[in-house]
C-alpha cells in the first residue's frame, strides 16, 4: 500500500455509485462538483464517518459498546486514513453565554494571563494593591541601616463583647507584656494597676457606662501591642529567624496587620489584599469568568444584559438635542415639567442643550442619566415612577420603556466590577474583549511585562497571539471577543472553529472543512488560502468541499463529483491535478464554467425603480453616518469586504426600522440611525430570509415546511386499507401519536449520550429507522409506503406524484431552486444553512400570485451553490421581483453582483477602516469606483 495515498473502494453511501477515489495525503485538496452530487456525502458521511468510527474503536469498552450500532459508511474498503477531524458548515451556537473569545478558547488563556500576571489596582488611589508575607516584612528589615532599633507592632483593639481589661489580661495570658504609646513602651501589668485603682474611685457608675469608658478610652488608633523590639544586624541567622517568627506571630495576632516603628515612621505591612479599607479578591482564572458564580457580574449573572430602562426607547432619535425634545418620557404635560426644570438648570453645569444627544460627550451623557446637585436625572425619573407603579399609568408608562439593556453594574463586560481593577501592561480585560481582533492583535505584539512576568506569560502570550493571527489571517479582524455566537454568519463560524483547529498545531491529520470561505469577499480569499496551505506545510491532508473559484484554482489536487445532482450524480467525474482538468475533464461542469465555455449571462438591461425607501444618518457600530436609498421593486446587491457593515446596515437597522415602521410588533432593537423615509405605504410585508434551520425540531423537514405533507398525508388516508383499518391523516404524522413509532417518537433514530464524547446517534431498533408502526407501513401509494415517500428525492417525488396537481405545486419551487437533491423527509437538522434558506425561498414562491408587495431580504443565499445552482437561484430570486416585490441580497459572489440591478457596495476596508458607502448605482458603473474591491474584481465578469 502507499502511505502517501488515502485510497476508498467501492464507496455507495446515499447517492455515490460504487466509486473509487485517491486522495494524496499532506496536500491541498478540493472536492467539488454540483449541488448535491455527492461531495459531503464523500467526505463527511464516508471518510469522516470512517475516521471517527475507528478512533471510536480505539477507546474505552464503555465506547465500544456503541460500535456495533453505529452506522459504517456504505464502502468496500478504506486504507491510508488519518486521524479526521471535521470542520462543518453550521448556523452558530443559540447560547446567549457563547462568544467569539469562547468559541477560539482565547479567553481561557486571556483569564490564565491576567491571573498570573495581573496586577490589581485600588479605584479609589490608584495604588497598586499587594499583598505582604513574612519575607516582604524580613527583607525590608534588613536593608535598614545596622544598629537601627526596630519595633515590631500591631494594633491593640478592644474586641465585640470584652472590656479593656478583659483584653489586656487575655493578653497576658497569650504571654505579652508591653504596649506601645506615643512612642513609649507601657507595660500591661501597669495599665491593669491604673484600671483597677480608677475603678475603685468610680464606685457609682454602672458596669455598662465603665465598660463604655474603657473601650472607648482604649480604642485608641495610637495605641499598639508591642510584639518584639531589635537592633538590626547584618549576617546573624538567629536573628533573623526571630525576626520570622515574631512577623508571623503580628499577622496572626492582627488578623494580617503588622507595623514596622524605625527612625520615628511607621510602615504597614499586610497579609490581606487590602488598600484603602477595600479588600480585594486576589486574582484568579474565575474572577475573569462570566461562566462562573464566582466571577460573574451579581445583576446580569454573566450576561451582559438585564431587563432595564433601554436608551433607545428613551432617546428614540439620538441626532435630536434635550431642547429639542430627544428624551420621549419628558414629553407631554405631566411629565414635561422634568423637561422644564433640566432646562432651568442646565447653565448652572454648562450643559449643552442644544447639542445632539449623539455629540455629547460621554460625561455629559452620564450627567443627563445620574443627575447632579442641581438636577435629578432620567435614573431619578424612573425611581420615582417605579414608586408609584400603583396606579396604572405608571405602569403602562414603565412598560413603554423597558427592554434589554446593557447591565448597568458592569457596562456589558458581564463580570464582577472587581475584575475590572486587575490591569496587564496597564489595560484591564474589561476592556480588551471589546477590541477589534487586529487591534487587539497589535496590542499583544506591543505587550510590555517586566523579565519575570514576561517568563510566566510566555506560552499565554504566544497562545493567544497565535490565535487573534489566524482570525485576522482568516477575515476575522472586524470582530471583537465578545461578539456573541448567535450573531455570527455561517462562514464565520466556520472559520472561527478552524482558527481553534489551528491553535491546537497539530500533524499528520486530517482536515475536512466544508465551504470555509461562505461570507467572504473574494479579496479575503487568498488569505484563506494561505492559512489552509500552512495547515498542509505542518504535514496535514487539507480536504476542502468548495465552490469558490480562487480555491478551486489553488488546489494541489481536485476531485469533481457529478455530474449532475442526486440521482444523476455520485460519479467522479475527474481526479487529478488542477492543471490537468482543462484537457481530461470534458463532461466536468466544474471545467465548463472554469473556462468559460458555461457561464451565467449578464442581463441585457437593468429594472428601473421608482419607488425606493430612505435611511438617513445610519451610525450603528462601524457605520460612518450617512444617507442610503434602497429601491423598491427590482433586484438590490449589498456587497464589500468582510466586516464593513453590510450586516449592520440591512439586518440590525434597515429590517427592524422598516418593521416598526409598518406598525408590527417586535423585540428586535433598531441600530442607530435618524429616521426612516420614502415609500413606507407601498410595502405590505417585510420577510428576513436568513440560514437559521427551518424547525427547531429534528422531525421538521422540507416537505412538511412547503406545507405538501397535508396533502401527501390525505392520499394516504384515501387509499383502500386505510378505510378499512380506520386510518386518519394523523396515522401519517411522525408529530403526534397513533401511527408513528413510540420508541424513537417518529424520528427513527435514538439519541445516545456519551460520557465524555459527543452523543452518538443511533437508527431505532423497533422501527428499522422508518419512523412509522408497521400496520401504517402496510398502506401503499402507487407500490410505496409513508417511509419510502418521504425518502425519495425531490426530483423523484415529481415524477412519483405526477397526477397530484397540488402536491407538484408545492414541491417544484424545491426543485427549482436547486433542491432537487433533497429528500422529503429530510430532517432539518442536517441541511446546510444555505439548504435551509432555499427551502424558505421555495416557500414563498409556493404562494399564490396576489397584490402583495413584499421586501425579501437574504443573507448569502449563495452558501453551498456550485456555479451551475447559482443561475437556478438568480431564476427564482428574479421570479419574486417579476411577481412585484422587492428582493435584497447581501452578497460576495461576483455572479450575483453582475446580475443586480442596483449595488450598494460598503467599504473600503473592515472594521474601524469599513462603514463608508463607497459606491450605489448599477454594477457597469460599479467597476470604475477606484475605491471599491468589488468593482475591482467584478470587471473581469463585465468585460
Amino acid at each position: 500500500m502507499n502511505n502517501k495515498e488515502i485510497i476508498i473502494k467501492g464507496a455507495r453511501s446515499n447517492n455515490l455509485k460504487n466509486i473509487d477515489v485517491t486522495i494524496p495525503r499532506n496536500q491541498f485538496v478540493v472536492v467539488t462538483g454540483v449541488s448535491g452530487s455527492g461531495k459531503s456525502t464523500l467526505t463527511m458521511d464516508t471518510l469522516y464517518a470512517e475516521g471517527q468510527r475507528r478512533y471510536v474503536e480505539s477507546l474505552s469498552s464503555y465506547a465500544r459498546q456503541f460500535l456495533g450500532r453505529m452506522k459504517k459508511p456504505d464502502v468496500d474498503y478504506i486504507k491510508g486514513i488519518c486521524p479526521a477531524i471535521a470542520i462543518e458548515q453550521r448556523v452558530s451556537s443559540s447560547n446567549a453565554r457563547s462568544t467569539v473569545g469562547s468559541m477560539t478558547e482565547t479567553n481561557d488563556y486571556l483569564r490564565l494571563l491576567y491571573a498570573r500576571v495581573g496586577r490589581t489596582f485600588s479605584p479609589v488611589s490608584g495604588l497598586e494593591v499587594k499583598k505582604n508575607d513574612v519575607t516582604d516584612v524580613v527583607n525590608f528589615i534588613q536593608k535598614l541601616p545596622e544598629t537601627t532599633a526596630v519595633f515590631l507592632l500591631i494594633a491593640f483593639n478592644v474586641h465585640e463583647g470584652r472590656n479593656a481589661t478583659q483584653e489586656l489580661n487575655l493578653l497576658l495570658q497569650k504571654g505579652f507584656t508591653r504596649l506601645w504609646r506615643n512612642h513609649e513602651i507601657i507595660d500591661i501589668e501597669d495599665v491593669l494597676t491604673q484600671k483597677n485603682d480608677a475603678d475603685k474611685t468610680n464606685t457609682e457608675k454602672t458596669d455598662n457606662e465603665k465598660n463604655t469608658e474603657n473601650r472607648n478610652e482604649d480604642r485608641n488608633e495610637h495605641t499598639y501591642l508591642l510584639i518584639d523590639r531589635f537592633k538590626v544586624a547584618a549576617d546573624d541567622d538567629e536573628l533573623r529567624k526571630r525576626i520570622g517568627d515574631s512577623v508571623q506571630t503580628c499577622f496572626n495576632e492582627s488578623s494580617g496587620a503588622c507595623f514596622v516603628f524605625e527612625n520615628e515612621k511607621y510602615t504597614l505591612f499586610n497579609n490581606k489584599f487590602e488598600m484603602d479599607g477595600l479588600e480585594f479578591p486576589e486574582p484568579t482564572p474565575f474572577l475573569f469568568n462570566y461562566n462562573n458564580p464566582y466571577g460573574a457580574c451579581p445583576v446580569c449573572e454573566g450576561y451582559g444584559k438585564t431587563l432595564g430602562i433601554d436608551l433607545d426607547k428613551v432617546i428614540p432619535d439620538k441626532s435630536k438635542s434635550v431642547y429639542e425634545g430627544a428624551i420621549a418620557c419628558w414629553r407631554g404635560e405631566t411629565m414635561g415639567e422634568w423637561h422644564k426644570a433640566f432646562l432651568q438648570n442646565a447653565h448652572k453645569f454648562e450643559f449643552p442643550v442644544h447639542r445632539a444627544y449623539r455629540d455629547l460627550a460621554e460625561n455629559e451623557k452620564e450627567t443627563l442619566w445620574t443627575g447632579n446637585q442641581y438636577f435629578q436625572g432620567i435614573k431619578a425619573f424612573f425611581e420615582e415612577i417605579e414608586a408609584q407603579t400603583y396606579k396604572i399609568q405608571y405602569r403602562v408608562l414603565l412598560a413603554r420603556y423597558r427592554g434589554k439593556t446593557h447591565c448597568p453594574a458592569c457596562k456589558g463586560t458581564r463580570l464582577r466590577k472587581e475584575a475590572s481593577y486587575v490591569k496587564v501592561g496597564n489595560t484591564p480585560m474589561t476592556k480588551l474583549i471589546f477590541m477589534p481582533i487586529s487591534q487587539l492583535n497589535t496590542h499583544f505584539k506591543n505587550l510590555e511585562l517586566n523579565e519575570n512576568d514576561t517568563k510566566v506569560a510566555k506560552r499565554l502570550v504566544q497562545e493567544i497571539a497565535t490565535r487573534l493571527e489566524f482570525m485576522e489571517r482568516v477575515g476575522l479582524g472586524y470582530l471583537h471577543l465578545d461578539r456573541q455566537a448567535n450573531t455570527l454568519s455561517g462562514g464565520e463560524t466556520q472559520r472561527i472553529h478552524l482558527t481553534r483547529s489551528l491553535g491546537s498545531n497539530l500533524t499528520s491529520s486530517m482536515y475536512l472543512l466544508d465551504e470555509p470561505s461562505i461570507g467572504l469577499h473574494p479579496r479575503d480569499t487568498n488569505r484563506l488560502v494561505d492559512v489552509l496551505k500552512n495547515l498542509r506545510d505542518l504535514g496535514n491532508t487539507v480536504i476542502v468541499v468548495e465552490h469558490e473559484e480562487d480555491m478551486i484554482r489553488n488546489a494541489d489536487y481536485l476531485i469533481d463529483i457529478g455530474p449532475a445532482a442526486g440521482i444523476h450524480g455520485g460519479e467522479v467525474v475527474f481526479q487529478g491535478a488542477y492543471n490537468t482538468i482543462y484537457t481530461k475533464a470534458n463532461d466536468s461542469l466544474t471545467a465548463k464554467y472554469l473556462t468559460g465555455r458555461m457561464g451565467i449571462e449578464v442581463p441585457s438591461t437593468r429594472r428601473k425603480f421608482f419607488h425606493k425607501l430612505v435611511l438617513k444618518d445610519v451610525r450603528q457600530h462601524n457605520l460612518k453616518g450617512f444617507d442610503v436609498e434602497i429601491p423598491l421593486g427590482i433586484l438590490t446587491v449589498v456587497t464589500g469586504v468582510s466586516g464593513s457593515g453590510k450586516t449592520t446596515l440591512i439586518k440590525q437597522i434597515f429590517y427592524p426600522a422598516l418593521q416598526k415602521a409598518m406598525g408590527e410588533n417586535t423585540a428586535e432593537q433598531t441600530g442607530d440611525f435618524e429616521e426612516l423615509t420614502g415609500d413606507i405605504k407601498k410595502v405590505t410585508q417585510i420577510e428576513m430570509v436568513n440560514q437559521n434551520p427551518i424547525g427547531k425540531s429534528s422531525r421538521s423537514n422540507p416537505v412538511t415546511y412547503v406545507k405538501a405533507y397535508d396533502e401527501i398525508r390525505e392520499l394516504f388516508t384515501d387509499q383502500q386499507l386505510s378505510k378499512i383499518k380506520g386510518f386518519k391523516p394523523k396515522h401519517f404524522s411522525f408529530n403526534v401519536e397513533g401511527g408513528r413509532c413510540e420508541t424513537c417518537k417518529g424520528e427513527g433514530e435514538q439519541l445516545v449520550e456519551m460520557q465524555f464524547l459527543a452523543d452518538v446517534r443511533l437508527e431505532c431498533e423497533d422501527c428499522k429507522g422508518k419512523r412509522f408502526q408497521q400496520d401504517v407501513l402496510d398502506v401503499e401509494y402507487n407500490g410505496k409506503n409513508i417511509s419510502e415517500v418521504l425518502d425519495l428525492s425531490i426530483e423523484q417525488a415529481l415524477a412519483f406524484f405526477q397526477g397530484e396537481k397540488s402536491i407538484i405545486q408545492k414541491i417544484k419551487p424545491l426543485f427549482d431552486v436547486g433542491l432537487g437533491y433533497v429528500r422529503l423527509g429530510q430532517s432539518s437538522n442536517t441541511l446546510s444553512g444555505g439548504e435551509a434558506q432555499r427551502v424558505k425561498l421555495a416557500s414563498f414562491l409556493v404562494r399564490e400570485k396576489n397584490k402583495e408587495h413584499i421586501v425579501f431580504v437574504f443573507d448569502e443565499p449563495t452558501t453551498g451553490l456550485h456555479f451551475h445552482d447559482i443561475g437556478k437561484l438568480l431564476t427564482a430570486l428574479n421570479a419574486l421581483v417579476e411577481r412585484g416585490h422587492t428582493v435584497i441580497v447581501i452578497e460576495h459572489n461576483l455572479e450575483v453582483v453582475k446580475c443586480a440591478d442596483w449595488v450598494l457596495d460598503l467599504g473600503p476596508e473592515g472594521g474601524n477602516e469599513g462603514g463608508h458607502l463607497v459606491f450605489a448605482g448599477t454594477p457597469e458603473n460599479l467597476i470604475h469606483c477606484k475605491n471599491s474591491y468589488t468593482g475591482a474584481y467584478l470587471k473581469q465578469k463585465l468585460v
